[in-house]
Protein backbone atom coordinates (compact mmCIF):
# COMPACT_ATOMS: atom_id res chain seq x y z
CA UNK A 1 0.00 0.00 0.00
CA UNK A 2 2.89 2.39 0.77
CA UNK A 3 4.30 1.85 -2.72
CA UNK A 4 0.97 2.77 -4.25
CA UNK A 5 0.86 6.01 -2.29
CA UNK A 6 4.42 6.88 -3.34
CA UNK A 7 3.53 6.15 -6.96
CA UNK A 8 0.43 8.33 -6.69
CA UNK A 9 2.40 11.24 -5.20
CA UNK A 10 5.11 10.91 -7.86
CA UNK A 11 2.57 10.87 -10.68
CA UNK A 12 0.73 13.85 -9.22
CA UNK A 13 3.96 15.86 -9.11
CA UNK A 14 4.79 14.89 -12.70
CA UNK A 15 1.28 15.88 -13.83
CA UNK A 16 1.74 19.34 -12.33
CA UNK A 17 5.04 19.99 -14.13
CA UNK A 18 4.42 18.37 -17.55
CA UNK A 19 2.34 21.25 -19.00
CA UNK A 20 5.15 23.75 -18.37
CA UNK A 21 7.61 21.41 -20.07
CA UNK A 22 5.54 21.40 -23.26
CA UNK A 23 6.14 25.11 -23.92
CA UNK A 24 8.80 25.89 -26.51
CA UNK A 25 11.15 28.87 -26.31
CA UNK A 26 12.18 30.30 -29.68
CA UNK A 27 15.11 32.67 -30.12
CA UNK A 28 13.73 35.03 -32.76
CA UNK A 29 16.11 35.02 -35.73
CA UNK A 30 18.19 32.20 -34.19
CA UNK A 31 21.87 33.20 -34.19
CA UNK A 32 21.14 36.51 -35.99
CA UNK A 33 18.84 37.64 -33.18
CA UNK A 34 16.48 40.63 -33.39
CA UNK A 35 18.16 42.94 -35.90
CA UNK A 36 17.61 44.79 -39.18
CA UNK A 37 18.01 43.31 -42.67
CA UNK A 38 16.83 39.82 -41.73
CA UNK A 39 13.81 37.95 -43.17
CA UNK A 40 11.77 37.08 -40.07
CA UNK A 41 8.90 35.69 -42.14
CA UNK A 42 11.30 33.14 -43.64
CA UNK A 43 12.55 32.36 -40.12
CA UNK A 44 8.98 31.75 -38.90
CA UNK A 45 8.11 29.58 -41.94
CA UNK A 46 7.47 25.99 -40.87
CA UNK A 47 7.37 26.79 -37.16
CA UNK A 48 4.23 26.13 -35.16
CA UNK A 49 3.66 28.61 -32.33
CA UNK A 50 1.35 27.56 -29.48
CA UNK A 51 -0.17 29.33 -26.49
CA UNK A 52 2.45 29.10 -23.74
CA UNK A 53 5.44 29.22 -26.09
CA UNK A 54 7.94 32.04 -25.67
CA UNK A 55 9.69 34.33 -28.14
CA UNK A 56 13.09 35.54 -26.99
CA UNK A 57 14.26 38.68 -28.77
CA UNK A 58 18.02 38.94 -28.45
CA UNK A 59 19.65 41.88 -30.22
CA UNK A 60 23.13 41.50 -31.78
CA UNK A 61 25.98 42.51 -29.48
CA UNK A 62 26.50 45.77 -31.40
CA UNK A 63 22.82 46.86 -31.33
CA UNK A 64 21.26 46.98 -27.84
CA UNK A 65 19.45 50.28 -28.30
CA UNK A 66 16.31 48.80 -29.87
CA UNK A 67 15.28 46.74 -26.84
CA UNK A 68 14.89 47.88 -23.26
CA UNK A 69 16.41 44.89 -21.46
CA UNK A 70 18.71 43.49 -24.12
CA UNK A 71 17.00 40.12 -23.72
CA UNK A 72 13.22 40.45 -23.96
CA UNK A 73 11.00 37.37 -23.66
CA UNK A 74 7.41 37.43 -24.90
CA UNK A 75 5.07 34.69 -23.64
CA UNK A 76 2.37 33.82 -26.18
CA UNK A 77 -0.73 33.89 -23.97
CA UNK A 78 -3.57 33.97 -26.50
CA UNK A 79 -4.21 32.30 -29.86
CA UNK A 80 -4.46 34.24 -33.10
CA UNK A 81 -2.34 36.41 -35.39
CA UNK A 82 0.40 38.41 -33.67
CA UNK A 83 2.48 41.24 -35.09
CA UNK A 84 5.84 42.26 -33.64
CA UNK A 85 7.69 45.32 -34.87
CA UNK A 86 10.73 47.33 -33.92
CA UNK A 87 10.15 50.66 -32.19
CA UNK A 88 13.17 52.34 -33.79
CA UNK A 89 12.18 54.63 -36.71
CA UNK A 90 12.67 53.04 -40.16
CA UNK A 91 13.68 49.61 -38.81
CA UNK A 92 10.35 48.09 -39.90
CA UNK A 93 9.99 49.75 -43.29
CA UNK A 94 13.61 49.87 -44.41
CA UNK A 95 15.26 47.20 -42.26
CA UNK A 96 12.44 44.60 -42.40
CA UNK A 97 12.51 44.24 -38.60
CA UNK A 98 8.97 42.89 -38.21
CA UNK A 99 7.40 39.52 -37.54
CA UNK A 100 3.90 38.12 -38.11
CA UNK A 101 2.98 34.76 -36.60
CA UNK A 102 -0.17 32.77 -35.90
CA UNK A 103 -0.43 31.32 -32.40
CA UNK A 104 -2.32 28.03 -32.21
CA UNK A 105 -4.58 27.47 -29.18
CA UNK A 106 -3.57 25.05 -26.45
CA UNK A 107 -5.54 21.87 -25.74
CA UNK A 108 -8.08 23.66 -23.53
CA UNK A 109 -8.89 26.16 -26.30
CA UNK A 110 -9.49 23.52 -29.00
CA UNK A 111 -13.06 22.94 -27.79
CA UNK A 112 -13.93 26.58 -28.51
CA UNK A 113 -11.78 27.84 -31.40
CA UNK A 114 -11.47 31.56 -31.96
CA UNK A 115 -12.09 33.19 -35.35
CA UNK A 116 -8.37 33.98 -35.65
CA UNK A 117 -7.33 30.34 -35.19
CA UNK A 118 -5.76 28.70 -38.22
CA UNK A 119 -8.09 26.49 -40.21
CA UNK A 120 -7.41 22.74 -40.42
CA UNK A 121 -6.82 23.11 -44.16
CA UNK A 122 -3.70 25.25 -43.66
CA UNK A 123 -0.43 23.54 -44.54
CA UNK A 124 1.49 23.28 -41.26
CA UNK A 125 5.07 22.03 -41.55
CA UNK A 126 6.44 19.81 -38.80
CA UNK A 127 9.50 21.03 -36.90
CA UNK A 128 11.57 19.82 -33.99
CA UNK A 129 9.61 22.20 -31.75
CA UNK A 130 6.34 20.59 -32.91
CA UNK A 131 7.67 17.11 -32.19
CA UNK A 132 8.75 18.17 -28.68
CA UNK A 133 5.37 19.79 -28.05
CA UNK A 134 3.52 16.68 -29.30
CA UNK A 135 5.70 14.42 -27.17
CA UNK A 136 5.07 16.53 -24.07
CA UNK A 137 1.32 16.50 -24.68
CA UNK A 138 1.41 12.71 -25.06
CA UNK A 139 3.43 12.43 -21.83
CA UNK A 140 0.87 14.61 -20.03
CA UNK A 141 -2.05 12.50 -21.26
CA UNK A 142 -0.25 9.29 -20.30
CA UNK A 143 0.49 10.67 -16.84
CA UNK A 144 -3.13 11.72 -16.42
CA UNK A 145 -4.34 8.24 -17.38
CA UNK A 146 -1.89 6.68 -14.89
CA UNK A 147 -3.18 8.95 -12.12
CA UNK A 148 -6.76 8.03 -12.94
CA UNK A 149 -5.75 4.35 -12.81
CA UNK A 150 -4.13 4.79 -9.40
CA UNK A 151 -7.18 6.65 -8.14
CA UNK A 152 -9.28 3.75 -9.37
CA UNK A 153 -7.20 1.36 -7.24
CA UNK A 154 -7.74 3.54 -4.14
CA UNK A 155 -11.40 4.36 -4.66
CA UNK A 156 -12.53 1.58 -7.00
Amino acid sequence: MANSKQLFISLAIIAIFVPSISAVEYVVGDEKGWTINFDYQAWAQGKEFHVGDKLECVPPADDTSALTSGNDVITLTTPGRKWYICGVPQHCQVGNQKLLITVIPDIDDVASPTPSSPSPSQDIQPSSANILNSFSTLAFITTLLLILGVLGVFFG
